[in-house]
């Protein structure tokens, strides 16, 4: 089989490339523009993803199309209209990629989503299931879910099958964002006032990521399914910052500070998104993708930490 992977140099789609080639998979990678960190690839220049953008030679002779390009979520967003900027990408990007792998005879896409299509924040011990109905809270969610039906549209009358996954936070080697931010900090010893901080989180390694992934693109049963999917059991930030100190062999010199303090005090800054993000919780429950599929992750929370770190801990010149 053939797979085209959009995104291709990012962070998710570049470990799936060289995932697939381990496994003996013809992969061809999607760019915006050539990208020397993957040339010994089989690699097609596409520019900007909308609903102008030209597919024919990167779906030539492909079997299944791996769908990880988007428009991400961003904390400050600088477009005027952040809802019809994510739409460009993720709405009509997504639906002109897959009217034309139909016409290419691709045989499945599968779709990267997000878990912010079924909401921001779960209460109560709640974990978010397939059955839930999507609440997306913010553009950038909206998007991914609109996409998601408009994907369900297309593919309905075509020979094509469609797979739907919702990640949440991804971390592994390479990862930016967030995540990055507090693996330095806890780098550089900076106290963290999140000792307090009880929730509990699902996370992904991206290895487990793409080991899903890779399953929902070759097994018969996953076609017209969407599934979400996590490491297994949820952690709490307070033990997560621990477990990454542990990891990188350090202390973590957390403390603590009521949350109900921290709160007001983020509210008062305009940092109340950054607060939830910390101590709010988002359970995930991927038992359809267990049973359906017969998923395991590869990989442990503490075995990915184990890698991410490794990964830091070289790229700091440290051992």
């Amino acid at each position: 089989m053939k797979f085209l992977i959009t995104g291709a140099s990012g962070f998710v789609g570049a470990a799936l490339c060289t995932e697939l080639l381990m496994r003996g998979h013809a992969v061809r990678a999607a760019v915006r523009t050539q990208f020397p960190c993957i040339n010994t690839l089989d690699q097609v220049a596409i520019g900007n993803i909308d609903q102008h953008t030209d597919w024919s030679a990167a779906l030539q002779e492909v079997d299944i199309v791996m769908h990880l390009a988007a428009r991400v979520h961003m904390m400050k967003d600088s477009a005027a209209d952040p809802l019809a900027a994510f739409r460009q990408v993720n709405l009509l990007g997504t639906e002109n990629l897959a009217r034309q792998a139909i016409c290419s005879g691709v045989k499945r896409l599968v779709f990267v989503s997000s878990i912010k299509v079924n909401g921001e924040e779960t209460k109560n011990s709640r974990r978010y299931t397939e059955q839930d109905a999507p609440e997306p809270q913010d553009p950038y969610g909206i998007s991914k879910w609109e996409a998601e039906q408009s994907l369900w549209r297309i593919a309905k009358n075509s020979g094509m099958e469609v797979v739907i996954v919702r990640p949440p936070l991804i971390y592994g080697a390479k990862v930016k964002g967030n995540f990055l931010r507090l693996i330095e900090a806890l780098h550089r010893g900076i106290p963290l006032p999140l000792a307090g901080a009880n929730n509990a989180r699902s996370l992904l390694y991206v290895g487990n990521l793409l080991d899903a992934l890779i399953t929902c693109a070759t097994t018969p049963a996953a076609a017209g399914q969407t599934y979400l999917l996590s490491d297994g059991k949820p952690v709490s930030t307070a033990e997560l910052v621990e477990k990454i100190a542990q990891a990188l062999q350090q202390s973590s010199h957390s403390f603590y500070i009521p949350p109900l303090l921290l709160h007001a005090t983020a509210a008062m800054g305009g940092f109340t998104a950054q607060f939830n993000r910390l101590f709010g919780s988002l359970q995930i429950d991927d038992t359809k993708l267990r049973k359906e599929l017969g998923w395991i992750p590869p990989y442990t929370l503490e075995q990915g930490l184990n890698i991410t770190m490794a990964w830091y801990r070289q790229a700091k010149g440290q051992r």
